[in-house]
């Protein structure tokens, strides 16, 4: 009987729980060139990222909500093995989002150097 029941912790954990839905959000899909961009497209591009950014934030704040679901489903029966791959796991998805979020973020600050850098006209 306990095994059973370890197996079935071990498959619930395995399986990722059918409430937690955390899905990477998607980048902008350009960044305008700063040298020939509108200040409307600026402007624009500045609130897609920081909603994207946002929407990464949110993203790892599920992240860190699904693995403690895994791990409090699974209880005192886990392995320390099964525990270090599930939070291997969460922090892998939880880096790479990060880790695009400020490669997205610094292309738009450079576009923006770009930008006001541009000789003023009128």
């Amino acid at each position: 009987m306990k095994a059973l029941k370890l197996l079935l912790a071990i498959g619930a954990v395995a399986a990722g729980p059918v409430y937690a839905d955390c899905s990477a959000p998607k980048a902008p899909e350009t960044i305008p060139d700063g040298a020939t961009a509108a200040l409307a497209d600026m402007m624009a591009a500045q609130k897609a990222v920081r909603a994207y950014n946002d929407e990464v934030k949110a993203y790892t704040d599920c992240l860190r909500l699904e693995q403690n679901n895994a791990l409090a489903a699974a209880g005192d029966k886990v392995t320390p093995e099964e525990r270090q791959r599930i939070e291997k796991e969460q922090t892998s998805k939880n880096n790479a989002a990060v880790d695009q979020a400020q490669a997205v973020t610094t292309r738009f600050n450079e576009q923006i150097k770009i930008f006001k850098a541009r000789p003023k006209t009128g």
